[in-house]
């Protein structure tokens, strides 16, 4: 089985803008976190080059510009992430998390019947199967 790298937090936030584009420069890397994030430009090359030694992201070259693309998805980078959490704060217990979730936050009637709705819409396709 195929073991997804572990991007920490600064990688997270290039892996975001490189998802957004299916090819993407250094400079539009580094255009795209201006004003977002107080990181030098060299900061954001390191990052690339981290991200490229996990095999997180691929590059083509064309003349002497260099074009980046991921390698994984976002898809299952968040499902990885969320897996860990779950693990690391709940014990792996999904009921406890949405739980605290519930309790904790301020909840709107939307946000409640959306819920509701993604629930109902679960528990119809476990009775299918």
């Amino acid at each position: 089985m195929y073991k997804l790298p572990k991007i920490s937090d600064a990688e997270w936030e290039v892996m975001k803008i490189i998802w957004s584009k299916k090819e993407i420069t250094a400079n539009e890397i580094i255009d795209s976190l201006n004003g977002k994030q107080e990181w030098k430009n060299t900061t954001i090359k390191s990052l690339i080059n981290r991200l490229l030694k996990k095999e997180a992201i691929g590059f083509r070259k064309n003349g002497k510009e260099y074009f980046y693309y991921p390698l994984i998805s976002e898809e299952e980078c968040i499902k990885e992430e969320s897996q860990s959490f779950l693990k690391k704060v709940f014990n792996g217990s999904l009921n406890e998390m949405l739980l605290n979730l519930v309790k904790s936050e301020k909840l709107t009637k939307d946000d409640i019947n959306e819920l509701r709705e993604m629930l109902n819409n679960k528990l119809d396709m476990e009775d299918k199967k």
